[in-house]
């Protein structure tokens, strides 16, 4: 989550924050990349406590909804990145950016929130003394879900999983379109176009890094075709995926370039909307209650 997400979170709950901001649209657009990432969260923090003077229960809730997604994540990506002989040396890179990125949002985070006078989320068994206060080692997440996946011991099942969080993120994010196709702020509407485009490659490039292991049964394209799932059990993950319908419409009714268009290629096409208590609903099995 970047600090574009953040706003479209924003957004969701307070339509006119940016009129709040003093109509300031353009520099928020690109603010993230004109302020150094350290200074981030108490910029962006000092901006909103001074727009909303006491923030609303429902940015506080959105913001540490984000706050406890990021979390997961990081704490996935980090237990990866120090178990030795899970992932190759040639795949590590990319996942120890992410791995970067999800910490530098949980910081990002935190730091606004309270500025803004609102208490962060933290997991179970939080300890703001150790080195990494974000990494919780034990006690807050069961990757395994049970024991059902063994995430952390078969590179083939990580990826799995890493797939699956992706792509559900990216489902999620089209979940709140609706929302911002109804709204006459035109940036908005960008912002959340762009986010769900970088969540979108993120589920890509997990899903190139598994096709091309060649250990992926589906050979999975960039992309979610029809409803198919890296394995059975996350079928739950993928419903509806195989939509053939969009805005009233038959997709596979339509000309192709031989005979009408293929249910692969019109399911390929477009990315089916999940809302928040499906995600939720979908997830929760990953934390330790």
């Amino acid at each position: 989550m970047n600090f574009r997400n953040i706003l479209a979170e924003i957004e969701k709950t307070d339509p006119e924050v940016y009129e709040r901001l003093s109509g300031r649209r353009d520099v928020l657009r690109s603010f993230g990349s004109k302020v150094a990432a350290a200074a981030l969260p108490i910029a962006v923090g000092s901006m909103f406590k001074k727009a909303y003077g006491k923030t609303t229960s429902a940015v506080g809730d959105a913001l540490n909804f984000a706050l406890k997604l990021e979390y997961l994540e990081f704490n996935y990506y980090h237990v990866a990145n120090n178990t030795g002989g899970l992932i190759p040396g040639s795949d590590q890179p990319g996942f120890q950016t992410i791995e970067a990125h999800e910490l530098s949002h949980i910081n990002f985070l935190t730091n606004a929130l309270t500025t803004m006078g609102v208490t962060p989320y933290t997991p179970k068994n939080y300890n703001a003394a150790s080195n990494i206060p974000a990494y919780i080692p034990s006690g807050a997440y069961d990757f395994t879900k049970g024991g059902t996946y063994h995430v952390f011991e078969d590179y083939k099942t990580f990826l799995i999983v890493a797939q699956t969080f992706e792509d559900t993120g990216v489902r999620a994010y089209q979940g709140q379109m609706p929302a911002f196709f109804g709204s006459a702020n035109s940036t908005v509407l960008q912002q959340a176009l762009e986010i769900s485009c970088v969540e979108a490659r993120h589920a890509a490039h997990i899903r190139y890094v598994r096709r091309l292991s060649g250990a992926a049964a589906e050979y999975p394209a960039p992309w979610i075709t029809n409803n198919i799932p890296p394995i059975v059990a996350l079928q739950a993950n993928y419903l509806g995926e195989d939509n053939v319908g969009q805005e009233g419409i038959t997709i596979t009714s339509l000309p192709g370039a031989s005979g009408t268009i293929p249910q692969a290629s019109a399911t390929a096409a477009f990315d089916e909307p999940l809302d928040a208590p499906t995600v939720l609903a979908l997830v929760t099995p990953f934390f330790i209650l």
